[in-house]
């Protein structure tokens, strides 16, 4: 595979670390089988564009900076709490997160800086 795939895979993997999701419930967000998201991460399977970007809304990055060379340090957070999360969870998660990138973007279009991360 291509070192863009790799570094695609290696970058979902880290974030989902960081974020303390498995890969079961990457796998039931994007509605795919858990060895899929496995295959995308050590860089044997491609990721869809649609998958993409419902990764790039649930961490808070654009879709771009999945072919970094590294993630990325500014990214939206907030603190959340529970015991388990479940796929209604990560979709309330990338809606709020989905709101942040676009009131960031539209501050930049309107000659802002952005918001402070």
């Amino acid at each position: 595979m291509s070192s863009a795939i790799i570094n695609i895979g290696e970058n979902i993997k880290a974030l989902r670390e960081q974020s303390g999701f498995t890969q079961s419930n990457i796998a039931k967000y994007l509605q795919v089988d858990q060895s899929l998201i496995s295959k995308i991460e050590n860089g044997e399977r491609v990721i869809t564009s649609d998958m993409l970007d419902k990764l790039s809304t649930l961490f808070g990055i654009t879709t771009e900076s999945f072919n970094s060379e590294s993630i990325p340090t500014k990214r939206v957070s907030f603190a959340l709490r529970a015991s388990e999360i479940s796929e209604g969870d990560l979709e309330t998660i990338s809606a709020i997160n989905r709101i942040a990138l676009n009131v960031n973007f539209m501050t930049k279009l309107l000659g802002g800086n952005g918001i402070d991360r």
